[in-house]
């Protein structure tokens, strides 16, 4: 069953500019939740994996959560009642979450850990609304071409691999690292467009 909605919009619960462009890019227009910084403590939005979790068990329960919290910050700001949009990507190696790198040190670790190796890009897409949650996951194969210390020193020095998952953003300077790809590439990015699209048109979202 949709909701009846008369325009594309919805509440974007994520800071993330990669997700802004992506959303404006498939004509959905949306106001931003910013969770603050007490809330920031909330153990919902707490991305420490549990012991044993599962990658796909991770980036479902990270995604699903932003979204109920963003779901009663609307409640409880009294924010115009449309639906919100909440996303979560990481990355898997071999079996191994491989996060957001804490410091350039860990970003070349990652990186050298990625050079001329296959891992898995999974991005969970949530939207909730009146009380309903429905979520979709996109899984994409992505191989990096072996990279030389000189490669990983400069692109770090970028400062790009910094607050991204696995230390790398595809949509910029990492894109010449990427042998093959299969999968979703707006997915690797932080947003799969096709899946997102999907969910928003269940809610009655006209895209």
């Amino acid at each position: 069953m949709s909701i009846a909605m008369p325009y594309p919009r919805v509440h974007l619960a994520s800071r993330s500019p990669r997700r802004r462009e992506l959303l404006t890019q498939i004509g959905v227009t949306f106001d931003t939740i910013a969770f603050r910084s007490t809330q920031r403590g909330d153990p919902e939005l707490d991305e420490t994996p549990l012991p044993d979790e599962r990658a796909i068990d991770y980036v479902e329960r990270i995604a699903r959560n932003k979204a109920e919290l963003g779901c009663r910050i609307v409640d409880w700001r009294r924010l115009l009642r449309q639906p919100v949009l909440a996303a979560d990507t990481t990355i898997e190696l071999a079996g191994e979450l491989i996060g957001k790198p804490a410091d350039p040190d860990d970003a070349r670790r990652i990186l050298r850990r990625l050079s001329g190796a296959t891992h898995r890009v999974l991005s969970a897409v949530t939207v909730g609304f009146e009380g309903r949650i429905e979520l979709a996951l996109s899984i994409s194969e992505v191989r990096f071409r072996q990279l030389d210390d000189g490669e990983i020193e400069r692109y770090v020095a970028s400062g790009e691999p910094m607050d991204k998952a696995g230390a790398y953003g595809i949509q910029g300077r990492a894109a010449m690292f990427v042998e093959h790809l299969a999968g979703s590439y707006s997915g690797v990015m932080g947003l799969p467009l096709y899946e997102t699209a999907q969910l928003l048109s269940r809610f009655g979202c006209p895209l």
